[in-house]
């Protein structure tokens, strides 16, 4: 028996930056798992990242300007909230997360059972994650629940879904890689019901050389920071 195709009220959200070498792959096996309802937000690319975007069949949004991730989710957020969206997913661009996964990540929002759920490479797999690489994210697990209260076993995945309402409650306003950690403060503030599920995220020698240093996990805290007093 064929599986039954994805809800339309279903949308994938792709924030993408200079990934026109691995944006079609991550695109292609959306599409060839039925989902229609994707939207790539370009972040001011330098590349073709838009062109095959539009070439996929996906929806296309760009930023003139690089404004970051946080923004770029932001934009694409509200773009399928606008579209009728009642799950919204964010979903990375360079191939890392396995869209066969998505039905799992998206069940507990869809029955009702939660307001968000997060992906957890820590509960699933993280393949050929570097040594330094899981010390800097356990170092953010750390900092979240000491700064948010909230008990996660992952700070910095993309892979997540989120009702419409939780959707609309959350605001977005880091907008570079500090967005992941504010999200879940805001999950804690606000009081939505949250569950990890577990995921695999791939490492290749690509995704690591555009990755996140542990100099930025310094500037993720700074931020963090700075903003609960700006408030």
């Amino acid at each position: 028996m064929l599986p039954a195709p994805p809800p339309d009220d279903l949308w994938i959200v792709v924030a993408a930056y200079n990934e026109e070498p691995r944006l079609g792959v991550t695109l292609a096996g959306l599409r060839m798992r039925g989902y229609r309802n994707v939207v790539v937000v370009d972040d001011g690319s330098r590349d073709r990242t838009a062109r095959v975007a539009l070439e996929s069949g996906a929806w296309s949004l760009r930023h003139l300007l690089n404004l970051g991730q946080g923004a770029a989710l932001q934009t694409g957020i509200s773009f399928a909230l606008g579209r009728g969206a009642s799950t919204i997913v964010t979903f990375d661009a360079d191939n890392q997360h396995d869209p066969d996964e998505i039905p799992l990540v998206a069940a507990p929002v869809r029955d009702g059972s939660v307001d968000v759920a997060l992906g957890s490479r820590f509960l699933g797999r993280a393949e050929n994650i570097p040594l330094t690489r899981k010390l800097v994210l356990k170092g953010g697990v750390v900092f979240t629940r000491l700064f948010s209260g909230i008990r996660v076993t992952d700070t910095h995945n993309g892979f997540r879904a989120f009702s419409a309402d939780a959707a609309r409650k959350i605001r977005i306003t880091q907008n570079r890689m500090a967005h992941a950690s504010e999200i879940l403060d805001q999950v804690q503030t606000l009081g939505l019901r949250f569950v990890e599920v577990p995921v695999t995220v791939r490492y290749t020698a690509e995704t690591m050389a555009k990755g996140q240093s542990s100099w930025n996990a310094v500037k993720i805290v700074a931020q963090l920071v700075m903003g609960r007093f700006v408030r």
